[in-house]
């Protein structure tokens, strides 16, 4: 049953709906102790699996008890923030009858949503240094993928993905968005930008990416959310600040305080990440400690929280960012493996308020909600992506000037490589095959228009 499962899985192309896009068929491959929902959608101002966890609870309870059953799992568990009034109330109602499943509610802190967090907050177990949950016997999927694997049990691949657009538009909202959309469609859909000049950030306003040009970005699997804000906007500033800026300011105004190292999350759970440390080295080309070393960089998750701590607004994550590719381009592994079996004492006492983040992001006004809306139009045209996650691109099984439906096979993981096979979003023609997108366009007249 589980092979057949996994090829579905693989078949319908499900990638991790929230992240990286890592290949879900290659995650659920194994046994696991646990099987966990990342519901803390920890992010600022994204909405998505909030109100799916709300409006789905069923069919995702269902689901999840299914997978927990399948990888030999004792316990599945939603985690999510306790806020989410009614997504707890719908999975609290929903889980009655499965006695494997459960539902956590987690405090109202970021990054909650961070795997090694979620792990030790749900079950309590620190994951070693530079692991992954399945060394302490858990497995996390993300909500909307969770949803994808339910429908990929009625042969549905995926072809659309949830999508949150807010900030400085006229009526933010959520939309099941093609794969493949255009940005410039949502933003119509949520009534167009209310200030200009504006700016896009791709994902969330801590770890998400400022976009360059807004007109060439097209909605990926993994793709959960854009925030419209003011180009001034000190969230964009800081997103544009460059690495050899801020290590020109670190110089001057780095004053050692220890703060972005006494917040940082993964220092918390017990692991041996001192971003004060390394912003010493970038100060005075020294660590100030013989035990510390550069490649700790390695265990940084670029959550962003040091930044938000540095009474200087200086970012010691960008440094952890440039020191990764240092090292990599070097040939230098990360060296760091211990396997803590408690966090550090006072974590819990340092966990950072998600409304105390917002303030000071000066994202407070946009703070409110984006509810699911229907699509206002059809998608008449959809460049999907040849990357859609973690992985190789995949290899196009179309040719310019097919006729394809939606749902059909575009493209396929390649042959013995990590991806994804996708499939069209719109039903239509393929205008272009490109070595980075396929082109997809309906046809108007005499065509396939549906």
């Amino acid at each position: 049953m589980k092979n057949d499962w996994i090829q579905q899985v693989q078949d319908a192309g499900i990638v991790g709906a929230g992240g990286a896009g890592f290949p879900t068929h290659v995650k659920l491959n194994a046994e696991a102790e646990y099987l966990i929902v990342n519901g803390a959608e920890c992010e600022p101002l994204l909405r998505v699996d909030q109100q799916l966890m709300e409006r789905d609870a069923d069919i995702l309870v269902k689901t999840l008890d299914q997978w927990v059953e399948a990888i030999g799992a004792k316990q599945g568990i939603f985690g999510l923030k306790e806020k989410y009034h009614g997504a707890i109330a719908a999975l609290n109602t929903a889980v009655q009858n499965f006695p494997r499943i459960s539902v956590h509610a987690m405090p109202n802190m970021y990054p909650a949503g961070d795997e090694q967090v979620l792990v030790y907050e749900t079950v309590g177990k620190v994951v070693p240094e530079g692991g992954i949950p399945l060394q302490v016997g858990v497995i996390v999927v993300n909500v909307e993928t969770l949803l994808n694997l339910a429908k990929a049990f009625d042969g549905e691949p995926v072809t659309e993905t949830y999508v949150t657009i807010t900030g400085e538009v006229k009526n933010p909202g959520t939309y099941a968005v093609p794969v493949g959309t255009a940005l410039p469609t949502l933003i119509k859909w949520a009534g167009g930008v209310s200030v200009e000049p504006y700016a896009v950030i791709d994902g969330g306003p801590m770890m998400g990416k400022l976009i360059e040009d807004p007109e060439m970005i097209t909605v990926k699997k993994a793709s959960k959310g854009y925030i419209v804000l003011p180009a001034d906007h000190v969230r964009i500033q800081a997103k544009k600040k460059s690495i050899s800026q801020m290590l020109k300011e670190a110089k001057i105004a780095c004053c050692h305080c220890n703060l972005c190292t006494d917040i940082c999350p993964r220092y918390q759970l017990g692991h041996d990440l001192h971003p004060a440390k390394l912003m010493r080295m970038a100060s005075y080309q020294s660590l100030g400690d013989a035990s510390a070393s550069l490649d700790e960089a390695y265990l940084c998750c670029e959550c962003g929280l040091c930044e938000t701590a540095c009474i200087m607004n200086l970012q010691p994550w960008k440094l952890n960012i440039s020191l990764k590719g240092q090292l990599r381009e070097m040939g230098i592994k990360n060296s760091h493996n211990k396997a803590p079996e408690a966090p550090r004492a006072f974590r819990e006492y340092r966990n950072y308020p998600t409304h105390r983040l917002i303030g000071n992001l000066g994202l407070r006004i946009y703070d409110v909600p984006a509810p699911i809306r229907e699509n206002p139009e059809a998608v008449e045209e959809v460049r999907i992506a040849l990357s859609q996650g973690i992985g190789a691109p995949s290899v196009p099984v179309v040719a310019a000037g097919d006729q394809v439906k939606r749902g059909d096979l575009i493209a396929k993981i390649p042959e013995g490589k990590l991806g994804s096979n996708i499939h069209a979003s719109i039903s239509g023609k393929v205008i272009a095959l490109g070595d980075e997108s396929v082109l997809i366009r309906k046809e108007r007249q005499g065509g396939m228009d549906q």
